[in-house]
């Protein structure tokens, strides 16, 4: 059974912490709105007035599930693809960590439009300068910095030890993410993260990752996306 995954077909945004998950398994999916047809299919299933409609994507369709919410998702392909631990606890920690991540994603986003999603960055520049600056200051030493400890005291090369989870997946991708909007700004960060680029360039030689990274089912990073590169922001 194939999976159907509904997101923007453009850009990474948080639809891509799903789509390395997918890859990472070798699972069967569609990216279902980068078909023809495919954006208007997205919207109608999410105007849906009766079963479970998802508020916004991405949303994943297995079989007669469709699930919303990128931690979500997640936790519902980690237990099925081995991209998680066995045990309840150890499902809750990467549960917890993933959504730690949406957290960090959703500041990320703030950097750029902080009065609101309505507006264009060129509408907001004053306050993005001022949150972008507060952002890199406190908050990403904040985030970073705690995956770092994470990982230090796991005891093995990934989150929970000795192998990948969805969470490290998410973790590599904040690392590009980062490097691509704020590159100034993480050459210096990334002296003090030593354990989370080693496992960001371990994630990156994974045959399926670094197979799908190649190809152009990856879309490039760009200015409409979560992660965006404004000059007078990397500061």
């Amino acid at each position: 059974m194939a999976y159907e995954l509904y997101y923007w077909p453009t850009i990474q945004g948080r639809g891509e912490y799903v789509r390395l998950a997918l890859e990472e398994a070798g699972a069967d999916y569609s990216d279902v709105a980068r078909g023809k047809g495919g954006t208007a299919a997205m919207m109608k299933m999410m105007e849906a007035k009766g079963g479970t409609p998802p508020f916004a994507p991405p949303f994943l369709k297995s079989g007669r599930l469709v699930i919303g919410q990128t931690a979500n998702i997640l936790l519902y392909l980690g237990s099925r693809h081995g991209l998680a631990p066995k045990t309840e606890a150890g499902r809750l920690w990467v549960h917890q960590l993933q959504l730690t991540v949406t957290d960090f994603v959703a500041e990320v986003h703030d950097t750029h439009h902080p009065i609101a999603t309505s507006l264009y960055y060129e509408d907001q520049k004053g306050p993005a300068k001022q949150r972008a600056a507060d952002f890199l200051k406190q908050r990403v030493p904040k985030y970073l910095g705690y995956f770092e400890r994470v990982l230090k005291s796991s005891g093995g090369a990934y989150l929970t030890g000795r192998k990948l989870s969805y969470a490290d997946l998410s973790l590599f991708q904040i690392v590009e993410g980062m490097r691509y909007a704020f590159p100034k700004r993480m050459k210096r960060f990334e002296r003090e993260i030593p354990a989370l680029i080693a496992l960001h360039d371990r994630v990156a030689t994974r045959p399926n990752i670094k197979a799908y990274l190649s190809s152009e089912r990856r879309i490039a990073f760009n200015e409409d996306g979560i992660f965006r590169h404004y000059k007078a922001l990397d500061r």
